[in-house]
């Protein structure tokens, strides 16, 4: 099965880039179920990536291939079909070439300092991006989902707080119900700032964001050169979107330290980070992993290895450096008096 999808997707490239790939690997790190990415060799000597994807929109592509027109350095910009298109439609779903930049990723290090600046770099460059009325008719607003993220931790909430024995979910249902009822309290007082806050961030003037620019979405290159990869989550939002994943980590098992947290806002350059902003879009994104990470440790059609993976995810985002408790002490900070 996998050698005939690969032999497919191989035809394809040929019939809608005019690439003649020798070799293709699929490439099964990743986050996002609704895709299938594979690294391609190609007859000219280069290497891309290769991605068919069946969920969200063709944004990302749009985007990119947009900051790379506007001189964005780290943006791999996307191939053009024979009919100068960002993409192929197969059968529903969209493939698309971009140029493999690098093998290195950013969380399987080493980053140095001169890496830590060029990310802030790359993050300025993009939010200095014009919006154009195509990004604004092709781009939702970040954290306009919110409503739903909030529901549907109150949901799972609901769910684990009495789990019965014949849930399908089996013995894993009884484990997060105890992860979820040591941050019962956290977990409600995100879902109530959220809601409280929201209001306050639709005003606010928005740049072109990433919208998840953790180090798994970051490659390095040699002499401090990086690259910014997988805009599928592209958004206009406040900074502090995207600011977060430098100022606070966001994932758990590779925190930011001070150090490198300076040398990114060094390459940055001068920011008034709002910390209301920034409390807010750390709350949305923890609730939103919290229940979307719980929902797929629970889900009995999944794989037992993905399961695994799912929950591991669930306790580092309430552990100490966890991505809820960073939330938490976000909110908290912002009742000190000043």
């Amino acid at each position: 099965m996998i050698e005939d999808a690969t032999r497919q997707v191989t035809g394809w490239v040929r019939t809608d880039f005019g690439l003649d790939l020798t070799r293709v690997d699929e490439v099964t790190h990743g986050a996002d179920q609704h895709a299938r990415l594979w690294l391609a060799h190609a007859a000219d000597g280069n290497r891309y990536a290769v991605k068919l994807s069946g969920g969200g929109t063709p944004a990302g592509l749009v985007v990119t291939a947009h900051l790379a027109g506007q001189g964005v350095p780290g943006i791999p910009a996307p191939l053009r079909t024979r009919d100068e298109r960002l993409y192929a439609d197969r059968g529903g779903h969209r493939l698309s070439v971009v140029p493999w930049v690098s093998d290195q990723r950013a969380l399987d290090g080493p980053m140095t300092d001169a890496h830590w600046r060029a990310y802030g770099e790359l993050l300025a460059a993009v939010h200095a991006v014009p919006v154009t009325d195509e990004l604004v008719r092709l781009l939702p607003r970040g954290g306009v989902t919110y409503p739903g993220i909030v529901a549907a931790t109150r949901a799972t909430a609901e769910r684990l707080r009495e789990p019965g024995p014949a849930d399908p979910a089996g013995p894993p249902v009884a484990e997060l119900a105890a992860v979820w009822a040591a941050v019962a309290d956290q977990v409600s007082t995100l879902g109530g700032a959220v809601e409280r806050l929201a209001a306050g961030q639709r005003d606010r003037p928005v740049v072109v964001c990433h919208g998840d620019p953790h180090l798994g979405n970051l490659l390095l290159g040699p002499d401090g050169q990086v690259w910014l990869i997988d805009w599928d989550d592209a958004v206009l939002a406040p900074p502090e979107c995207d600011l977060m994943f430098v100022t606070d980590g966001v994932l758990a098992f590779a925190p930011v330290t001070a150090e490198q947290r300076a040398a990114v806002l060094a390459g940055y350059g001068s920011v008034d980070i709002n910390p209301v902003g920034l409390a807010w879009f750390l709350a949305v994104r923890a609730l939103d992993d919290l229940s979307d990470w719980t929902r797929q440790a629970l889900d009995p059609d999944a794989d037992a290895a993905h399961r695994a993976m799912a929950a591991r995810i669930v306790r580092g985002l309430v552990s100490p450096v966890g991505l809820v408790t960073l939330a938490d002490a976000a909110l908290r900070d912002l009742a000190r008096p000043r």
